[in-house]
């Protein structure tokens, strides 16, 4: 039973039978969990919202619409209309209703747990809605860094958390494989290359200078020694362009699998260029109108949809510009049926969505399927102290090394732990810390002290109950109340979530369950107390164990059952 969903159908209904508001468009019902239990368990604003259509003062409103709720919770449990899991609805400062509910309908959140086992927070809410999330897309040019991190580990949340809200999730990484960042590594490879075996070479001054680069000319050196020397030097780096794109991509996988990151789709840039996909949306977006000629140039027409200027898509001298690959790869991802689109992009890509909308729109689609969440930067600090560069190669820190120093965990729930338009300042301290104070040990722990509870269970020889065995009526202490409480929202706050492209929001929900659960473990003996008691604890206990690991599930953090 899902009271809060039936709490709100009864307002509905009972607003709706108002005379003051016949036949009026009545907005959907919102309730919220007041901050203090004094309020109640849930309240609404309804009133308030319909004071101006009713013409009515919203206290006198919110007045009537309590006074036909209670009307209906003291009806006999046993009649269709009765609302038996409410206690009271009272109405407070200039139109509130605070609903005080029965403790039956917190056991009944216990027994919808049990029942949905791995199910639990689970919905239909994105109603099957097709959505491609497009997430890190970094160049396959040198090592992942920490921004990519946090791109890789919010991506992956998210579409975790869209799945688990009933949505049809497509993840896809876009590789960008032509154009002047590829050229410039195949000619820094090239640079490298020839310097190993001893010529004199004046080092491109756009090169890539990372060590990797060395790294990676020094494995062609000792598999082929000598040979590429020989080649003609347009065909030398047209080989190096394909060993050292193929392997800079190797080695992105192999970082993204170890951060638990994996796509469905990658999808190569080239591919375009090849398939004249660019060719073809120009041709579209002449024929429409929304493309021109000046100075022997084309240009979007991009100021009919809201950007600040017109855009250049292919260069007087023929070359296509990144936007032109853009356009025609936002024109695929709508072709192939997705009705929605995600890009998770850095913050110095602000100043680039309002030209792929107006693109978007340009194409025929509505610029409102396209959706960008902006990264905002990460630093990263030790000591109290800011960390730029990495110890080992005097360059900026590599996701592979913040995995190494922190652990997996660690760095995905950091990186997930704050809204996605917030600077995030990454504690690497606090990260490795195995204390309270560090977010992921206290929920992990949480969970570990629950599968420290079933193994002293399954030692004593104790049945842990079946779903509707246990008397849920022992549970009553405050620590015990609140408790279920917050296992109740889950389900909404998952919805809530994935309709707000808010993974952190999950992680703060993990670490207020982990915290009521502390408290609770800290009040509430378990193994030996009373009969009743110890079996109602044992079913809550793993209520709390199932929302812990579907939520860090989302978050692609592990459950451990030892720590």
């Amino acid at each position: 039973m899902n009271v809060k969903e039936l709490l709100a159908r009864a307002i509905h209904e009972e607003a709706a039978g108002l005379e003051a508001l016949a036949g009026a468009q009545l907005p959907a019902v919102m309730l919220e969990v007041p901050p203090q239990k004094e309020f109640g368990d849930f309240a609404t604003n309804i009133a308030m919202q319909l004071a101006r259509p009713a013409r009515q003062n919203p206290r006198a409103l919110a007045e009537a619409i309590a006074g036909r709720l209670n009307a209906r919770a003291a009806l006999g449990k046993h009649e269709p209309a009765a609302l038996s899991w409410l206690k009271e609805a009272k109405v407070a400062g200039p139109g509130f209703i605070n609903f005080y509910l029965k403790p039956d309908w917190l056991y009944a959140v216990l027994a919808d747990i049990a029942a949905a086992g791995e199910a639990w927070g689970r919905s239909d809410s994105g109603r099957g809605e097709k959505v491609q999330v497009e997430f890190v897309s970094a160049n396959p040019t040198g090592p992942l860094h920490v921004g990519h991190g946090r791109g890789a580990a919010v991506g992956s949340a998210l579409a975790n958390l869209l799945r688990i809200a009933g949505y049809e999730v497509t993840t896809e990484f876009y590789i960008n494989d032509a154009g002047n960042q590829i050229d410039c590594l195949a000619a820094s490879v090239d640079a490298r290359y020839r310097e190993l075996l001893g010529q004199q070479v004046e080092f491109p001054e756009d090169g890539y200078r990372g060590r990797d680069i060395v790294d990676t000319a020094r494995r062609i050196a000792d598999q082929a020694g000598a040979r590429y020397l020989l080649m003609d030097p347009a065909e030398r780096l047209a080989v190096f362009k394909e060993l050292a794109r193929e392997e800079k991509l190797a080695l992105l996988r192999e970082d993204l699998e170890a951060f638990g990151v994996t796509f469905d789709v990658w999808f190569s840039e080239r591919t375009l260029h090849a398939a004249g996909a660019i060719e073809e949306t120009c041709n579209q977006l002449k024929e429409s109108g929304d493309m021109y000629e000046r100075d022997g140039a084309l240009w979007l027409k991009s100021t009919a949809y809201g950007d600040d200027k017109d855009r250049v898509v292919i260069r007087d001298n023929g070359v296509p510009t990144y936007l032109a690959a853009d356009i025609a790869y936002h024109r695929d991802k709508f072709v192939r049926g997705f009705d929605r689109v995600i890009n998770i992009w850095g913050a110095d890509h602000h100043g680039y969505i309002s030209r792929v909308k107006a693109a978007v729109a340009a194409l025929g689609y509505d610029p409102e399927r396209l959706e960008v969440l902006v990264l905002q930067m990460v630093n990263l600090f030790q000591h109290g102290e800011l960390v730029k560069m990495s110890k080992r190669t005097g360059q900026g820190v590599t996701l592979s090394e913040l995995i190494e120093e922190v652990g997996r965990d660690a760095a995905r729930f950091f990186f997930i732990m704050r809204s996605t338009d917030s600077q995030l300042d990454f504690d690497l301290d606090l990260a490795k810390s195995r204390t309270n104070e560090n977010p992921v040990f206290y929920i992990q722990y949480a969970h570990a002290r629950i599968a420290s509870i079933f193994r002293q269970a399954e030692e004593a020889g104790l049945a842990v109950p079946a779903p509707g065995e246990a008397p849920l009526t022992a549970l009553t202490s405050e620590w015990e109340c609140d408790l279920i409480r917050k296992l109740g929202e889950y389900p909404d706050e998952v919805a809530t979530a994935a309709r707000e492209r808010a993974p952190h929001h999950i992680a703060r929900y993990a670490h207020e369950v982990a915290a009521l659960f502390h408290s609770f473990y800290n009040q509430c003996r378990v193994i030996g107390a009373p009969p009743d008691t110890q079996a109602a604890r044992l079913t809550l206990a793993a209520a709390v164990r199932d929302t812990l690991r579907s939520a860090l599930a989302i978050l692609g953090v592990a459950a451990p059952d030892k720590m």
